[in-house]
């Protein structure tokens, strides 16, 4: 078990729930994802680079789920938990909006889902 953190700390993190709306391969990689995120209608400030198409917040994140998902298009539509606030990283020149969530199983992720469709952005707690 990894050291504990409290309950504040927790609070910090921006998890939500989003709607994967494409995934393909990164290029010349052999695990990584790019994945394009609904997060439901921006009632927030805009923050300089995030993302709104039509009232939508949308997210770019990269994910090394590759070799777990070798059709990744299996994942279109499918709603995945992200964290949304953390440092823009970027990965093979594209930059990452977020980080997924996901288990592990025999080393490769599994993803996370709710289990029934709720609504883009619903935050999890």
């Amino acid at each position: 078990m990894k050291d504990l953190v409290s309950i504040e700390d927790f609070a910090k993190l921006d998890i939500q729930i989003g709607k994967v709306i494409s995934v393909e391969k990164v290029p010349e990689t052999d695990r990584l994802l790019k994945f394009e995120l609904d997060f439901g209608s921006e009632q927030r400030v805009i923050v300089d680079g995030e993302a709104v198409e039509n009232g939508r917040l949308r997210r770019t994140i990269i994910g090394g789920w590759a070799l777990a998902y070798p059709d990744p298009s299996i994942l279109v539509g499918t709603q995945l938990p992200a964290i949304l606030n953390l440092e823009p990283r970027t990965i093979k020149g594209i930059v990452s909006q977020g980080m997924l969530l996901g288990a592990t199983d025999n080393d490769q992720p599994v993803a996370l889902h709710p289990d029934r469709d709720i609504e883009p952005g619903s935050v999890v707690r």
